[in-house]
């Protein structure tokens, strides 16, 4: 993903056959909202009317079949369905469901069972409508913040400039000396999921270093002074090297997060949607 492929892929499954699945869906959409105008239910409209339950019918089924979509896509093969058209489909059927389940509700919700269905639904869609953003916007943004490096090449050069900046530091002040070997001793990229989600570290030892050589720089002279300008951009390298790996993990991070929404609420949902339709059959 992190060339950019992947970007380009979920952004080709938007235009997927000039829109097949987005006209697909719109044209769902007006056939559930034309029957929904011209129907004329007993009382209000709600989900126990023949729309009501067509609807809901519908529904059900689409979310069903994007839930089956979580396994089969991963049986693809030579001959078989193109990604691009299982996820297209994925995408714009599973926003056309805001439509339609909201049609099956007749705008009727409250506490319980049916309206958590309904609220579990909704969160799904927009967690995987972050997750779309996340595949469009993240790998390109990836691409361009690596600049040709990998992730782990960038870990090898902030390495190696930990090397250069202790033995610079070495011929300088004990207390330059100490703060260089703690920028290299508690540098961290990552770390927990919310330290990876910032994309920083607030306590940076590198940065602290930094400001603290450029600090005493303007107050050395002679050789000391050159060795400090030289120890300054060889931080300001390190530094600007941190910053990048941590946006790196950053948007690594923020890729894949939405998963861990995404997949749980739709478990949540399939169990919400049973409890949904065992309940309107058992007291039907």
């Amino acid at each position: 993903m992190a060339n950019g492929q992947g970007g380009a892929m979920h952004e080709s499954i938007l235009i997927y056959r000039r829109f097949r699945y987005l006209k697909l869906a719109l044209f769902g959409i007006a056939v559930a909202a034309v029957a929904y105008g011209f129907h004329s239910p007993l009382g209000e409209p709600n989900g126990g009317t023949w729309l009501g339950y067509t609807l809901g019918g519908v529904s059900a089924f689409l979310i069903l079949w994007l839930m089956w979509f979580g396994i089969r896509k991963r049986r693809y093969g030579p001959g078989k369905v193109r990604l691009e058209s299982w996820l297209s489909a994925h995408v714009y059927l599973g926003l056309a469901l805001i439509i339609v389940a909201t049609l099956h509700t007749g705008f009727q919700l409250g506490y319980n069972v049916h309206s958590l269905a309904y609220v579990l639904m909704m969160l799904v869609i927009l967690s995987g409508a972050f997750g779309v953003y996340a595949y469009i916007r993240y790998p390109r943004a990836m691409t361009a913040n690596r600049r040709g490096d990998s992730l782990r090449e960038m870990m090898l050069q902030i390495a190696d400039l930990d090397r250069q900046c202790r033995d610079m530091a070495m011929n300088l002040a004990d207390e330059i000396n100490k703060a260089v070997f703690e920028a290299g001793r508690s540098t961290r990229i990552g770390g927990g999921i919310l330290r990876q989600l910032s994309g920083s570290d607030p306590a940076c030892a590198s940065a602290a270093a930094l400001e603290k050589v450029q600090g005493l720089a303007a107050a050395a002279g002679g050789e000391d002074a050159a060795r400090c300008r030289r120890l300054v951009a060889l931080l300001s390298r390190k530094c600007e090297l941190l910053r990048r790996a941590r946006k790196d993990v950053q948007l690594q991070t923020l890729m894949q997060f939405w998963l861990y929404l995404h997949v749980p609420l739709s478990f949540a949902l399939l169990a919400a949607l049973s409890a949904h339709v065992f309940a309107v059959f058992y007291y039907w």
